[in-house]
C-alpha cells in the first residue's frame, strides 16, 4: 500500500469546509476566500512535506540536510580517515560510528579493519613461554604478555633516505599514519601493538 500524499488542493478544500456557513462566508465564486484560502493551503501542504521529510532526515542512512549535525555527534571527521569524497561515504561513515560495538578479540580487529578497505590482515598475539609451552614456542620474556602484532599483507609506502635527505632523516621509513592512528585509538589501552607491513 502506498503513501498518499496530500496536495495544495486537498489542505485548500478542508480549508474551505472549516470556513462558517452562510452568505457572508461564500465558497464559489471570485471572493475573497477563494483568494486567500489557496495560498494557505500550498503553505500548509509545504510544512505537511517537510515534516515528511524530517522522518527521512532523521535516518543517518538517508540524511542529506542534517548530514554534517550527524558527523560532529558521532566525532566525524576522523583524523585517522582520509576525507570521505562521496555523501554515501559520509553516511556509511556515520552509520558505522553509530553502529560500533568495540571489542578486543582477535576476530573484532579483523573485521573492523576489514570493513575499513584493509584486507587479509592477521593478528599475533605474543604469550611468554611457559615450562608446559610447546618447545617449539618463541622465547618471550614476560614484558610481550599484552604485546600483539598486526601484519598488512600490502606493502606499505616506504621512503629511502637520498643524497638530498637531511642529515636528520632516516634512512628507510614506512608505514600507514591513517592505520597506525586506527589501532592506537581502538587497541586495548594494557597492550603494547607492533605493525607489520608487506608481511
Amino acid at each position: 500500500m502506498g503513501v498518499i500524499r496530500s496536495s495544495a488542493d486537498d489542505y485548500t478544500r478542508h480549508l474551505y469546509k472549516l470556513l462558517p456557513q452562510g452568505p457572508a462566508w461564500p465558497v464559489e465564486g471570485d471572493n475573497a476566500s477563494s483568494r486567500a484560502l489557496p495560498p494557505v493551503g500550498a503553505a500548509l501542504q509545504s510544512m505537511h512535506a517537510r515534516a515528511e521529510q524530517l522522518i527521512e532526515e532523521a535516518d543517518a542512512r538517508t540524511t542529506s540536510e542534517l548530514l554534517d549535525d550527524f558527523e560532529r555527534v558521532v566525532g566525524l571527521p576522523d583524523p585517522c580517515l582520509d576525507p570521505a569524497t562521496s555523501t554515501a561515504e559520509r553516511r556509511r561513515r556515520v552509520v558505522q560510528r553509530l553502529t560500533y560495538q568495540g571489542g578486543q578479540s582477535v576476530a573484532f580487529f579483523t573485521s573492523f579493519l576489514a570493513a575499513l578497505g584493509y584486507a587479509g590482515i592477521t593478528v599475533t598475539e605474543f604469550r611468554p613461554m611457559k615450562c608446559n609451552s610447546k618447545c617449539n614456542a618463541a622465547l618471550n620474556q614476560g614484558g610481550w604478555r599484552y604485546g600483539w602484532r598486526v601484519s598488512v599483507p600490502t606493502s606499505a609506502v616506504k621512503k629511502v633516505m637520498t643524497v638530498r635527505g637531511r642529515c636528520n632523516d632516516p634512512l628507510a621509513s614506512w608505514g600507514d599514519p591513517g592505520l597506525a592512528c586506527l589501532l592506537a585509538v581502538h587497541k586495548p589501552a594494557h597492550t603494547r601493538l607492533f605493525v607489520a607491513y608487506g608481511v
